[in-house]
């Protein structure tokens, strides 16, 4: 009897706990005798011929887990992307779909773990609907998944954010500014939320509550006008103005990216108020460095549950963190719609409960 064999793929945006997923994917395959294929950098890996894999052994997994990125390389461009600018949805090619298939077939591939975010599953989804052995496993800094509390990668990238803020504090008290810090966030304000209120700041934008230019400006009188000479404004590079304007720059590829949103805050800011102001945009930073603890846990129990999936041919099915417990759910109900902040959720209440602004 042949040995069993899965495949699995680290796709979109890379993020700490990648790796905890696929140590955990390893040792549970391990316990049970299969044998385990990585397609390098992402889906396109499917396209090679006889596949770009690497197989996932003992030596090259072994102290993976508490380090950030992926040991499989990932991407989000290429021929399987699944959604594009704004969210439109584009359908793969049927030749792209043909020569993965017949990759997986001379592979002999039983499952296919696919670990992302909602790009990634929607292509998961996609490849399932013709027939692909595919389960799912969640990823996304932005947290923004449907059908999962909590995504691995949000824990860390909220960690980053606290830390800046932690060390902005300082500064921002001793020259007596305004310090404006953009995150990650395009459609979703978890990790300003988040960031925000661990990180003590006195003003968040997310995207969930327009804001209006001039409330900015009265909290940050206000807390001059208190004794505080100091502020810090968190907003998610998605927000927007009560006007529906969100801020955009062109990227060399002709897509749009959301970017600016900061630097115009910090414009406002100064001019509205007179307050020598600042702008600290996190970037990419929130994606990089070592996973905190509870991106491993999530990361290692995910992989754990993604191979029982695979074990219980269990297709179509993606790992779910609900309860304190590692479940499934069906793929199409993680890519039905995006996971926003409620405006009126017990944690913005929180926040202004203790004096912080929205802006709205």
């Amino acid at each position: 009897m042949s040995r069993k064999r899965i495949g699995v793929l680290t796709s979109g945006g890379d993020c700490p706990g990648l790796n905890a997923v696929l140590r955990g994917i390893y040792c549970a395959s391990e316990q049970l005798g299969w044998e385990v294929l990585g397609f390098r950098d992402g889906y396109e890996g499917m396209l090679a011929d006889g596949g770009d894999t690497m197989v996932l052994n003992r030596e090259n997994t072994a102290g993976i887990m508490q380090e950030g990125g992926t040991i499989l390389g990932t991407t989000n461009r290429g021929h399987f992307t699944s959604k594009i600018a704004g969210g439109d949805k584009a359908s793969i090619s049927e030749e792209v779909i043909t020569k993965a298939s017949k990759t997986c077939r001379d592979l002999d591939l039983s499952a296919i773990i696919a670990i992302g975010g909602d790009g990634s599953m929607s292509t998961a989804l996609q490849l399932y609907r013709v027939g692909f052995p595919m389960i799912g496993v969640p990823k996304t800094i932005d947290n923004d998944l449907e059908a999962t509390a909590m995504t691995f990668g949000f824990d860390s990238a909220v960690a980053c954010v606290t830390d800046a803020l932690d060390r902005l504090h300082t500064t921002a008290a001793s020259h007596k500014r305004a310090i404006v810090v953009q995150v990650m966030g395009r459609h979703a304000g978890w990790i300003a939320l988040w960031g925000g209120i661990a990180g003590g700041a006195d003003v968040i934008l997310i995207p969930e509550i327009p804001f209006k230019l001039e409330k900015i400006a009265e909290a940050v009188q206000r807390r001059d006008q208190a004794g505080y000479k100091s502020t810090l404004i968190v907003v998610a590079e998605g927000a927007r103005t009560h006007h529906g304007q969100q801020f955009r720059k062109q990227s060399t590829s002709g897509e749009w990216r959301l970017g600016g949103v900061g630097e115009m805050l910090a414009q406002e800011i100064e001019a509205r108020t007179g307050k020598e102001t600042r702008v600290c945009v996190l970037g990419h930073l929130q994606r990089g460095g070592d996973p905190t603890t509870l991106d491993r846990i999530l990361g290692m129990s995910f992989g754990v549950k993604a191979v029982q999936l695979a074990r219980e041919e269990k297709f179509g099915t993606m790992v779910s963190y609900q309860n304190y417990e590692v479940l499934d759910v069906p793929i199409a109900d993680a890519v039905h719609r995006l996971k926003k902040v409620p405006p009126t959720s017990q944690l913005v209440e929180t926040a202004r409960a203790v004096g912080v602004s929205f802006g709205d």
